[in-house]
């Protein structure tokens, strides 16, 4: 798709958007690519956009970007959308964070994406590891050396404000429009911001009903942050890890249950709806069609005030996607990072 400069704003079917601080609105709603199958991403792609998805959250771990960059120049050959009312995010690896291999890792994820630039780049985790050239293996992954006797992660020293300068830099370049941060907590991106030349626009993080995050979340409406959730409907993305149970879905809670039944929607609608009222950015992944127009689909309805504070009195601090918890037994190596 062309380089042009996006001049409009982006355009997506349900019409709700956020703002984000020097750059265009971002969808509110997005399609979220992690666990999605490299055989399947190139045509949901297309039938995402079709449908009036204008927010595609990818990132180089995922495996998968050459396949969306499959999708994304079939939308533009079908003339579906235009380069500028598309929202691509994509992510830095951890194994990327030395301020030399920032601007490599964001130009083969141009090139699998098939653009010119970003509408955003993430530093995935502020977890730092040792550097696994393209050629040895990509994506990276976790392991420095999977086909070690004993694989493990290896961290590697490299302090947030060297990536975040490199970072900037993308940005002078044109390579991305908007940059930010994912998995950071308060105190990461309060440092962040003592220290940077161009502020972080969007911050990326879990929440949903069992994860509120009200704090981080006012935390950065004061700061002129955008908020994306990622995993907005909670266990259902880990249950198939063997990182959650049926029973951790807070789509069959009673209370969700209740405001879906008075409305006529789905749990989950209810609950993304929860998730976008409340002023962030929502990215649920789902490989199905039918379940693209239902996650779409959220802008015919309002939650009442009474409705949202029982949706958010849910909070139980349940984190599922947590370094410090799957590093250890999966990777090797005990890392804790919110704690």
């Amino acid at each position: 798709m062309s380089t042009s400069v996006p001049t409009s704003p982006t355009v997506q079917s349900n019409g709700l958007t956020i703002p984000v601080s020097n750059s265009k609105p971002m969808p509110a709603v997005g399609l979220g690519y992690w666990k999605v199958e490299e055989s399947a991403a190139a045509a949901l792609t297309v039938e995402a956009v079709r449908m009036g998805y204008r927010l595609l959250d990818c990132a180089s771990d995922y495996g998968n970007e050459a396949n969306v960059g499959e999708g994304i120049a079939e939308v533009a050959r079908l003339g579906l959308c235009k380069r500028e009312e598309l929202w691509v995010t994509s992510k830095l690896w951890n194994t990327y964070h030395r301020p030399e291999h920032v601007k490599l890792a964001v130009q083969r994820s141009l090139r699998d994406l098939k653009l010119d630039y970003l509408d955003l780049y993430l530093i995935h985790f502020p977890i730092a590891l040792q550097h696994v050239p393209f050629e040895t293996r990509y994506p990276a992954g976790w392991f420095a050396d999977p086909s070690a006797d004993q694989p493990r992660m290896v961290t590697d020293s490299v302090p947030i404000r060297e990536t975040w300068q490199a970072m900037e830099e993308l940005m002078d370049a044109g390579l991305v429009r908007s940059i930010g941060v994912s998995n950071f907590g308060v105190s990461l991106v309060r440092d962040l911001l003592s220290q940077c030349r161009i502020r972080p626009g969007v911050l990326q993080i879990e929440s949903h009903p069992y994860l509120v995050q009200s704090k981080l979340i006012r935390f950065c409406k004061e700061s002129n942050i955008a908020v994306t959730a990622f995993s907005p409907l909670g266990a259902p993305s880990y249950v198939p890890l063997g990182m959650a149970t049926e029973g951790d879905s807070v789509l069959i809670h009673p209370v969700v249950q209740k405001i879906a039944s008075e409305h006529g929607r789905t749990a989950a609608q209810v609950v993304l709806r929860w998730g976008v009222q409340r002023g962030t950015a929502v990215i649920p992944k789902t490989s199905k069609v039918e379940r693209l127009s239902e996650n779409l689909d959220l802008a015919g309805f309002e939650l009442s005030e009474a409705e949202m504070v029982s949706i958010q009195l849910l909070d139980k601090s349940q984190r599922f996607n947590d370094p410090g918890v799957f590093c250890e037994p999966a990777f090797g190596c005990f890392y804790p990072i919110y704690e």
